[in-house]
């Protein structure tokens, strides 16, 4: 018996949300009629001038949970600088500047930018018409590396919308405003949209309607990931081109128990059980490492090194390990650049970080 691997349909409709700070652990977006906009009655009135929205880095798939498990990662990320701008048509957007490495190669025009995509859609929703907004964006996160570069550069443009209008929409309409985006640049997948507006680990149990699960890993335990990315861009189509149309039912019932596996370490803060899950898929991970030089050779020295797990961070290029000690995962880190030099001849950088809880969020705001 053979399984697809065609990407999901894409929701239509969804309700209403709570605010942001009203999540529950299950989010659920139900279809029903079709989808209308603006989702609010009456149009927002901007209660700043000027916010600045940061939205994390991400690792979508985690091994086993290709497009539907991911986690957001604290210290790294892209910011978004968002204004009223009288000089912008109202009901529009306008992309003022890019800032980051390659920053050349990302278009200004917001209906062919993450952001701006993002932007549109949450003024949509809101049923914004009356001011126009000015958009400027700064990179923290190289582009094709596997750390949620196009999803981070959404969240955030998502999250300043919506609360320069007064957090009128909750995470759900977030989500949803942040695949429009994504679905443009590398496909219909939630793993780092989601958890890059909600933080922590997520599920994506559904895509129509689409459902999102929060999974809490325990307060009092420590995780950090070690995020080694090599001078070698990865393309997120050209990636998933990759991946085998079908798959035999010994690999789905492997990938499928290793996911659940990962699942349960995840809430009962089991690192040991979540770095062996981590790195046990059968089904993607093979497919994709022999495209990136050095990969196996780097899982193999991370593992050597100490870490629970290693695995491909999204599509890659980035190796992520796993270890619940910050100096240990330097040690680490540091053998995997070794590895990717040594058997990839790739230089690479590693960074050290721990799970981010919160997601995209607003560090910056000047009142109208």
């Amino acid at each position: 018996m053979a399984f697809s691997l065609q990407a999901p349909v894409k929701p239509v409709t969804f309700p209403l949300s709570k605010p942001l700070s009203k999540r529950k652990p299950l989010f659920v977006c139900n279809l029903s009629l079709p989808l209308r906009y603006p989702l609010t009655s009456i149009e927002p009135e901007p209660v700043y001038a000027s916010v600045k929205a940061f939205a994390p880095a991400t690792v979508a798939n985690l091994g086993p949970g290709f497009d539907f498990l991911g986690c957001a990662v604290d210290g790294v990320g892209d910011y978004v600088s968002l204004s009223i701008d009288p000089q912008v048509h109202p009901g529009e957007i306008a992309i003022s500047e890019i800032n980051g490495d390659n920053a050349n190669k990302l278009s200004k025009n917001p209906l062919w930018n993450c952001a701006g995509i993002a932007a549109i859609e949450v003024m949509k929703m809101l049923g914004v018409r009356s001011v126009g907004l000015s958009l400027s964006l700064d990179k923290g996160l190289p582009l094709g590396s596997g750390l949620g570069s196009s999803a981070a550069s959404a969240a955030a443009a998502a999250v300043a919308v919506n609360e320069i209008f007064g957090g009128k929409l909750g995470v759900e309409e977030l989500v949803l405003a942040g695949l429009k985006s994504e679905e443009k640049v590398s496909g219909y997948h939630a793993d780092n949209v989601a958890p890059a507006i909600m933080g922590g680990f997520i599920l994506i149990r559904n895509y129509e309607p689409l459902e999102l699960i929060r999974l809490s890993f325990p307060e009092d335990k420590e995780l950090f990931f070690v995020l080694v990315s090599p001078d070698f861009e990865a393309p997120t189509k050209k990636m998933r081109a990759a991946l085998p149309a079908e798959i035999g039912m010994p690999h789905h019932v492997w990938n499928c128990s290793q996911a659940g596996a990962l699942v349960a370490s995840v809430l009962q803060g089991d690192l040991v059980g979540l770095g062996k899950a981590l790195s046990s898929d059968k089904i993607v991970e093979p497919r994709r490492a022999p495209l990136i030089p050095g990969m196996e050779a780097v899982k193999k020295a991370a593992i050597e090194a100490g870490a629970y797990g290693c695995t491909i961070s999204g599509a890659g290029p980035t190796a992520v390990a796993v270890t619940d000690n910050e100096e240990k995962g330097k040690v680490i880190g540091e053998q995997m650049i070794n590895a990717f030099l040594k058997e990839g001849k790739l230089k690479a950088v590693a960074n050290v970080q721990r799970l981010d809880r919160v997601g995209a969020r607003l560090i910056g705001s000047i009142p109208r």
